[in-house]
């Protein structure tokens, strides 16, 4: 399977370091294209057809700028006006040149495609069934004590692990489907409608049917390790309801049944999904407290669980999220009245530890969000558009060392660029579409390594990430369509990295979970934007 995918692919990887970065897949016709050259340079550039040799384009090299980082020199070579499809590199006339990249109409439909399959590939079956999890002692309930077996089959594993969390999945799915009501008729819709359906569905098993409360996470106690999933031994337990999972299953559901009803086939599911996402979001004005705190939990309950804790330290964010999700699905009043009370105050891009992103997109898009929302929009998106200016590598991303952290790559450079989107639907501000398309250039390899954060896509990209799945399915490389974590300074793996520069703190190696691991959460930033840009683009 693994081989087949990448000969799919657009372009095969390989290791060299161009000395001209560039996005790796290419660029829209019409969209503004701008390569970025290892140190200064006054002279000339051409744009070559790789076909045929000639030289199609040519201009004078741009700007000169310093990284903040290492001060190291970078000049910005503009192509913009070249608007024919075809195959090309980028060559001055001191010998640098750029990867083969290209332009075209539908140049991101391969990412969107690839990084939609990555999904089916994080599918926990038939690694495992999950037909014989434990109610851990945490989760207890009358007609659940302790040691009760249940079945929760499906879902997706979380990341480089073998778990699946409802907070991540939850805010996973809601993501890709904000992107799928967004952006209807898009060519992959139907598919991805498919995939988070396998998702949702799953989570529907970890919804207590006595009180509506569900189950932070299904979970070994500790993480397993590099083996096959069907090698695990570890017992397998669904621990302690929250008020965060069970606020953002209610928002998921609520949006799903939403979408679900607009197809016959789905309509019974719609009617079930809706009824449980009502009766999640009664447990969750229940129990507004009930935050998971795993250090506390393990204090009176075992085993302990030492997984990912996904933990929160406030609900008002779940709450605005749900209750803006049932205020469109249901339209009754007392979810507007809840909406209106958790709203916050400034417009934030969705994370999964902050979803409120999530609700203004759901209110954009249904025509719903107040007119202070949609300033707090566009005083973010105008706040994000002003950081590219001088920007080194043309970027409203990778200008200050707070844009590097655990996940940075999904959750700064892709989640800020879906936001510019939402405002540039807003306005029609184009500045706002063509930082959103800088910031992929960004990922997809005009940055400081020149990696193409992808895995199997273009020509640089990582080849060990860490992943369970892949680095134990005895077939060299990874699974195509995953996005990794990205550059990391902060270094939580203890790892030794070639570099100390904030932008260069990435290490493609399994062992570095902190700058290298994948996650579904991630991907679902790069699926939305893929096909968000896609859409817009053509």
């Amino acid at each position: 399977m693994k081989n087949i995918l990448f000969a799919l692919l657009f372009l095969t990887a390989c290791t060299a370091r161009p000395q001209v970065l560039v996005n790796q897949l290419g660029h829209y016709p019409d969209g503004e294209k701008i390569a970025v050259m290892q140190g200064s340079y006054t002279g000339t550039f051409r744009i070559v057809d790789e076909q045929t040799g000639e030289t199609v384009y040519e201009n004078t090299a741009g700007e000169t700028f310093a990284s903040p980082f290492s001060g190291k020199r970078l000049t910005h070579l503009d192509f913009t006006p070249m608007n024919k499809p075809g195959t090309y590199r980028v060559v001055t006339e001191n010998g640098a040149s750029s990867s083969v990249f290209s332009i075209d109409d539908n140049v991101l439909a391969p990412l969107a495609s690839t990084a939609l399959n990555a999904f089916f590939l994080q599918r926990s079956q038939p690694g495992h069934p999950d037909t014989s999890v434990m109610i851990h002692s945490s989760a207890v309930s009358l007609e659940r004590p302790e040691g009760t077996v249940i079945s929760s089959p499906g879902g997706w594993y979380d990341a480089g692990d073998y778990n699946k969390y409802i907070v991540n999945a939850s805010y996973t799915t809601g993501l890709v489907l904000a992107g799928y009501e967004k952006y209807p008729g898009y060519s992959l819709n139907d598919g991805i409608l498919e995939e988070m359906m396998y998702n949702l569905q799953w989570a529907l098993t970890m919804q207590d049917p006595g009180d509506g409360g569900v189950y932070h996470k299904l979970t070994t106690p500790s993480f397993e390790g590099f083996v096959k999933p069907e090698e695990c031994k570890q017992q397998r337990y669904v621990v302690q309801k929250s008020v965060t999972a069970t606020l953002d299953f209610a928002a998921s559901m609520g949006q799903a049944a939403r979408i679900c009803r607009q197809f016959p086939e789905y309509s019974q599911t719609a009617d079930e999904m809706e009824k449980a996402a009502e009766y999640a979001y009664q447990w969750a004005l229940n129990n507004p407290d009930a935050l998971y705190n795993q250090f506390e939990m393990n204090k009176q309950f075992d085993p302990d669980v030492s997984t990912g804790a996904y933990g929160d330290r406030s609900a008002r964010d779940e709450f605005f999220w749900a209750s803006c999700e049932l205020y469109l699905t249901t339209g009754e009043e007392s979810y507007y009245e809840k909406m209106m009370e958790y709203a916050p105050e400034s417009f934030t891009a969705p994370l999964w530890g902050n979803v409120n992103g999530l609700g203004y997109f759901a209110l954009l898009t249904h025509g719903k969000a107040t007119e202070t929302m949609k300033q707090h929009l566009i005083s973010f998106c105008d706040s994000i558009a002003l950081k590219a200016q001088g920007a080194p590598y043309a970027s409203s991303y990778g200008n200050s060392e707070r844009d590097f952290f655990w996940g940075c790559l999904s959750e700064s450079c892709l989640s800020n660029a879906i936001s510019l989107l939402y405002g540039y639907a807003l306005n029609g501000n184009k500045d706002y579409l063509d930082q959103a398309l800088h910031n992929m250039d960004y990922l997809l390899g005009r940055n400081p390594l020149g990696y193409c954060y992808v895995t199997g896509v273009g020509t640089k990209s990582p080849v060990n990430p860490h992943h369970r799945l892949a680095a134990t399915d005895g077939i060299p490389g990874p699974l195509p369509g995953f996005l990794v974590g990205g550059p990391n300074p902060a270094k939580q793996d203890g790892c030794d990295y070639p570099s100390d520069f904030p932008d260069e703190c990435y290490l493609d190696i399994v062992e570095s979970y902190a700058s290298n691991e994948i996650a579904i959460n991630w991907n679902a930033t790069l699926l939305h934007l893929a096909v968000a840009l896609d859409a817009l683009s053509r």
